[in-house]
């Protein structure tokens, strides 16, 4: 049973590297070792931060994104997450008041932690300051008097003399401190080209440093004071109640065709990591049976493949051993020629091409990928420009894009999305049954994306 009033803190910080995933998922750990069934929570598209979440906790890891979502989508969705939890952590994004491009605050920390009327504690990072750190934490406490900065944490204190410092210049902030962390390297995680390195390709190493920030967290946190500040949070705003994948009644499938649940493989294992736990929940709810499979691995895809759905991840880093899975290659080549649903995100798209960075790929996409120097990264407003398998021309969703690749070209003959920001384009491919995008979106906007696609799955 979830109730309105789940005991909940943001961890947010100034900025970038301040060490709020250390932070969160040290807690998460903590409070779990403690025994509490902890729900982490991560503000943003990151898919990453929640699988070391996942891993803290025991419990999928899931995003609050409310450029992505909609405002109006964070309770519910938070509330789903924390279903049978005794405490939710959420990690914040960038610096607490950094929201999408252009758009104020919306889907900073900040607007999040106001949405779930949740206490915010505050890490900061201390390495280079004193006296200052005051000033610091005022200014952040002050800014916005809807957000409640209720404790913080010093990261990264040097030595006792330090921690005494800056202790003593936050006693007249009206702020408490709840912890101070020594640097410490063995809690660090290794990063790449697009961030923190994801757990599945880790696993030992990942559990070592989970192990260590909970250590860690333990150690150097008042975790008392924080699950008190947890539990003082109230109730959320009016009317909430938990988002469900199920369809409305009068649009839940007949009797039929509940008795053919057609089969959506999934990919995953280290080279597809990014996919949003809705996306399974709302494909099931659809009447399909999720089966994952390990494209670096299967040489088939799973029996009775009715359609496919293809996330993001880190083809680049596995082009060799995905070129080499000839076999699976060409079955879902054939599975695409069929007619069959094929829905490629962002790392899909890449899969699908002819071939990445000089390596065959599926070939189903008359297009080559290559790695690029230079990023490509934000929040998009798209309108489906062709009728898919996932969209009728003409449907309205915000998507991510977060890659250091390039294709061409970057549109078929019937485009997926037209796109604005920074410019206006179409991009990505509409053929036969297959869709095929840079973009990522969050199918909980936009439900009737999974209704329409496990349709299509019983008709092909």
């Amino acid at each position: 049973m979830v109730t309105s009033s789940v005991p909940r803190l943001v961890i947010a910080a100034p900025s970038s590297g301040s060490g709020k995933t250390t932070v969160a998922t040290g807690l998460m750990a903590a409070f779990a070792a403690r025994g509490l069934a902890v729900s982490p929570h991560k503000v943003g598209p990151d898919y990453i931060d929640p699988g070391y979440h996942a891993l803290a906790t025991g419990r999928v890891g899931r995003n609050l994104d409310a450029y992505l979502c909609g405002p109006e989508l964070i309770a519910p969705l938070f509330l789903h997450g924390a279903r049978g939890c005794d405490l939710a952590i959420v990690e914040g994004v960038m610096g607490m008041y950094d929201g999408a491009a252009g758009e104020g605050e919306l889907a900073s920390t900040a607007h999040v932690a106001k949405l779930l009327r949740a206490p915010v504690v505050l890490v900061v990072d201390a390495s280079s300051q004193s006296r200052s750190v005051a000033a610091l934490v005022h200014g952040f406490a002050s800014w916005d008097p809807e957000v409640r900065v209720g404790g913080v944490i010093l990261n990264k204190v040097a030595s006792d003399r330090h921690e005494s410092l800056l202790r003593e210049a936050l006693e007249s902030s009206g702020v408490p401190v709840l912890g101070a962390l020594r640097r410490a390297g063995q809690v660090s995680t290794p990063s790449r080209h697009l961030g923190l390195v994801p757990v599945a390709e880790r696993q030992g190493a990942a559990v070592d440093s989970v192990e260590a920030m909970a250590a860690q967290v333990a150690e150097g946190c008042d975790l008392g004071a924080l699950e008190a500040l947890a539990r003082a949070a109230g109730a959320l705003p009016g009317g909430s109640a938990p988002w469900t994948p199920d369809l409305p009644t009068h649009d839940h499938p007949s009797r039929s065709a509940e008795k053919h649940r057609p089969v959506v493989a999934l990919a995953g294992g280290e080279a597809f990591t990014f996919s949003y736990a809705e996306h399974t929940e709302l494909l099931t709810a659809a009447g399909a049976e999720v089966v994952t499979f390990d494209p670096l691995r299967d040489e088939q895809l799973p029996e009775h493949t009715a359609g496919l759905v293809i996330g993001g991840g880190f083809p680049e880093v596995y082009a060799a051993e995905l070129s080499a899975n000839e076999p699976l290659r060409k079955a879902v080549a054939a599975l695409a020629e069929s007619g069959a649903p094929v829905a490629a995100e962002c790392a899909g798209l890449l899969y699908l091409c002819r071939e990445l960075d000089g390596r065959p790929m599926c070939g189903v996409l008359d297009a080559t990928a290559r790695m690029s120097e230079r990023l490509t990264l934000g929040y998009r407003d798209a309108v489906a420009v062709s009728d898919s398998v996932l969209a009728v021309a003409g449907t309205r969703l915000r998507g991510h894009e977060f890659h250091r690749t390039v294709v061409e070209p970057g549109a078929g003959a019937a485009p997926a999305w037209g796109v604005r920001a920074p410019e206006r384009r179409v991009e990505g491919f509409v053929q036969q049954g297959v869709h095929a995008s840079y973009l990522h979106t969050h199918w909980a906007s936009e439900p009737g994306v999974a209704r329409r696609f496990v349709e299509r799955c019983r008709t092909s």
